[in-house]
C-alpha cells in the first residue's frame, strides 16, 4: 500500500487552501499527502449561470471521475458544492469542523446598507437571489461568477456595490476586513453543508487510509448536522441550482434543522423546523423535506423546473 494520500481538488486559491488544510490535519497520521489540482466544468464556464451549465456535479464531476479511475485517493470539496446523490461507488467519509455558516455582505464601502434603495448586489446563487428578492426587494441582484479573487476584482471594478458570499471562504482567504454585515441565519438560511469541507473517496479505498481520514479529519458533530441537511436535500431532490436551504445545529444534546425552498421570484417559501436526537439526524432531514413538499414545496419545485426548462 502506498503511504501517500493523493488529494484531488479544484484549482482555485480557496480550493487549494482547503485541500492543504485537510493535508495538515492528516499530518499526525503518518501518511504523506500529495495535492492534485483538477479543473472542473464550473471553473471553466464563467459566462453563464450555474443553472444553465447543469443541475448536478458542476464543481465535482471531473474530480469524481479521478476517484473512479483511482488517479486520486480522496477529493476535498466545499460540502455545499456536493450533489445530494453520489455515484454508487463513491462515499463521503469525513466532514471538517464547521466554520460559521452565515452568508456575509462584502463591500469596499464600509457604510454599505443592504436595505438601501437601488443597490446592486453580486451573487450567482439562486438561493441568495431569491432571498434578496424576498427580504430586500429594493436591491438588484447582479450575476457575478468566478473564484473569490475574481469576484472581488469585479466588485472593485464597479460591476456591483457589494457581494454576498459564504463567511467561511472570505475568512479562509483573509478578506474578513471587507465584511460589512454578517447576515443572520434566522431568516437568511444557508445552503446545505455551508461552512464545512467534505472528504469523498472510492468505497474500495484502502481501509487504513479511510481509518486515518476519519480519525484525523472528521468532526462528529459537524458530520451529524450535515448528514441531516443532505438527507433533507436528497429527499427534496434538489440540485445545485434549486434555491433550497438547510441548516442543522446542536441545541444542548438535541439537533435542530431549519430547511426549506423558496421560489425564484422570492414570493413563496415553504419551510420546516424540527428537533430530535442526533442518532435520528437523517430521518429528521427526511421528515423536514416531506413537510416542505406537502406545504407548497412541490408546487414551488414544479414552477422552478418549468422556468429553468424555458430558459435553456
Amino acid at each position: 500500500m502506498s503511504q501517500t494520500i493523493r488529494i484531488g481538488t479544484r484549482s482555485s486559491k480557496l480550493a487549494l487552501w482547503q485541500a492543504d488544510f485537510v493535508a495538515q490535519l492528516l499530518r499526525p497520521s503518518g501518511f504523506l499527502t500529495e495535492i492534485v489540482p483538477i479543473e472542473t466544468r464550473g471553473d471553466k464556464i464563467l459566462d453563464v449561470s450555474i443553472a444553465k451549465i447543469g443541475n448536478k456535479g458542476v464543481f465535482t464531476e471531473e474530480i469524481e471521475a479521478k476517484l473512479l479511475d483511482s488517479s486520486i485517493d480522496i477529493a476535498v470539496h466545499s460540502a455545499k458544492d456536493l450533489s445530494s446523490e453520489l455515484h454508487e461507488e463513491l462515499e463521503l467519509i469525513a466532514f471538517t469542523e464547521r466554520e460559521s455558516v452565515n452568508d456575509v455582505v462584502v463591500s469596499f464601502n464600509k457604510n454599505f446598507d443592504l436595505s438601501a434603495a437601488g443597490i446592486r448586489v453580486g451573487t450567482s446563487a439562486t438561493r441568495r437571489v431569491a432571498f434578496l428578492k424576498h427580504f430586500y426587494p429594493q436591491a438588484q441582484a447582479v450575476s457575478v461568477r468566478g473564484n473569490l479573487q475574481t469576484r472581488l476584482r469585479k466588485l472593485e471594478e464597479g460591476e456591483c456595490d457589494a457581494l454576498i458570499l459564504a463567511f467561511a471562504g472570505v475568512y479562509r482567504m483573509g478578506y474578513e476586513d471587507l465584511i460589512v454585515e454578517k447576515i443572520e441565519t434566522s431568516y437568511f438560511v444557508p445552503a446545505v453543508g455551508q461552512g464545512s469541507l467534505a472528504v469523498e473517496c472510492h468505497r474500495k479505498l484502502d481501509f487504513q487510509k479511510k481509518e486515518a481520514i476519519q480519525k484525523f479529519v472528521n468532526h462528529t458533530e459537524s458530520e451529524v448536522c450535515i448528514r441531516a441537511e443532505r438527507s433533507f436535500l436528497k429527499t427534496l431532490q434538489g440540485g445545485c441550482s434549486i434555491p433550497a436551504f438547510g441548516y442543522a445545529h446542536f441545541e444542548g444534546t438535541m439537533i435542530t434543522i431549519k430547511a426549506g425552498i423558496i421560489s425564484l421570484d422570492g414570493q413563496r417559501i415553504s419551510k420546516s423546523k424540527r428537533s430530535g436526537n442526533p442518532e435520528d439526524a437523517k430521518e429528521l432531514g427526511r421528515l423536514a423535506a416531506f413537510e416542505v413538499l406537502d406545504n407548497g414545496g412541490k408546487d414551488i419545485l414544479t414552477s422552478i423546473r418549468h422556468s429553468m426548462a424555458e430558459s435553456f
